[in-house]
């Protein structure tokens, strides 16, 4: 089935728009693979269930063919993905059944709440409260939930943000709570649906995050560190040691703070930095991972396998060596050793690089991100 025979499929589907609407679908179908003629030859087609199966010639490298199906996934609310099989190539073309249904946001308002009460309680505990003894009084904790959440948010939200900027299919922020100290919440993550077009959107995703909640947590510290300090108290009723990293000491410096306890305020300032830290080490499908990924291409995936190793030898030497709690190290490097084996999904425009202005925001972001960690950054 060549281009003319394509386009007179489609005019005479026009004709029987009158017949229903999923004709007419199937119509709007058709009339966008007549623009894939440039760049597809087709010789066969078939159509079965939601899907046509166009069999064919590549016109233009695949790697084109797979940005421009990504682009008409955008504009004309399609799925359309290039299959290489049993030594034929085929187009897959289907309606994108997730962007017809308007996002639920039930789930993650939900989860946001939770997370609100459970940092909202491991604040009031910060503040001496006892929550089983005085429940009336867990109110006291809100000062460090606005922190922690506007972190934590900040970050999330940023990613999501750029994301919808480079046209990528992305949920809002899922908060997780947990009822556990020091801060009532593993974080919060935004699921990503579908490819990522280049390698610059997959580091502007990848640095967006990180960069401004490290921006907020920055701010938040400057913040706290204003406030009458206390002695963060644990759920046990010991007291939290904290290690300051250097970019902590920085700004204490800047503000001329000399107190050796910090307000809960600045503590969330301290738990973004951490978490900024460990989210830039560069494994698998971290924000790291990503921006290493955009910045070296296929190389990354040598340094990704090497980072857990890398990790759990720290561990050992912060135990043994240093006689330290080097716990955190052993965690990371047995979890992230899960996927980043693996490697990182290429983008589909794997070729063309990001440039310079990108590869050093890059390299500036992960020296920052070593200055917002230390070999053991808490104990109790």
């Amino acid at each position: 089935m060549d281009g003319k025979e394509l386009k007179a499929y489609s005019h005479y589907k026009m004709r029987r728009t009158m017949k229903g609407e999923r004709e007419d679908e199937d119509q709007n179908l058709m009339i966008i693979l007549n623009f894939l003629e440039p760049y597809f030859k087709v010789y066969e087609y078939t159509k079965g269930g939601d899907a046509f199966v166009l069999y064919g010639i590549p016109r233009r490298d695949e790697e084109m063919i797979q940005t421009i199906l990504h682009n008409l996934s955008i504009s004309h609310g399609i799925q359309a993905e290039l299959k290489h099989d049993l030594g034929e190539h085929r187009l897959v073309v289907r309606r994108d059944e997730d962007k017809e249904k308007s996002e639920k946001i039930s789930l993650n308002i939900i989860l946001a709440v939770a997370t609100i009460f459970t940092t909202m309680m491991m604040g009031a505990i910060m503040f001496g409260v006892n929550p089983m003894r005085d429940p009336h009084l867990i109110y006291r904790g809100l000062p460090f939930t606005i922190a922690i959440m506007t972190v934590l948010g900040s970050h999330e939200m940023a990613h999501y943000i750029a994301a919808k900027r480079h046209g990528m299919r992305t949920s809002l922020p899922y908060f997780i709570p947990i009822p556990l100290p020091p801060i009532g919440t593993m974080g919060a993550v935004i699921k990503h649906r579908g490819p990522i077009p280049s390698r610059k959107a997959l580091f502007d995703v990848g640095i967006s995050g990180p960069l401004v909640g490290l921006i907020v947590s920055v701010l938040v510290v400057a913040i706290g560190l204003t406030l009458p300090p206390i002695e963060i108290q644990h759920v046990s009723g010991k007291a939290i040691e904290l290690e300051i990293p250097p970019l902590f000491k920085l700004i204490a410096e800047s503000i001329g703070y000399t107190e050796e306890t910090l307000h809960p305020v600045a503590f969330a300032g301290w738990v973004g930095m951490l978490i900024t830290a460990l989210n830039l080490l560069p494994a698998g499908q971290l924000d790291g991972g990503h921006v290493l990924r955009a910045m070296l291409g296929k190389r990354a995936n040598y340094i990704s396998a090497l980072t857990p190793i890398s990790l759990i030898t720290l561990g050992f030497g912060v135990n043994y060596i240093l006689n330290q709690n080097g716990t955190i190290w052993f965690f990371w490097g047995l979890f992230i050793s899960l996927f980043a084996a693996a490697g990182h999904p290429p983008p589909l425009n794997d070729t063309q690089p990001i440039n310079t202005p990108r590869k050093l925001l890059g390299i500036t972001t992960f020296i920052l991100a070593t200055l917002c960690i230390t070999l053991t950054p808490f104990k109790i």
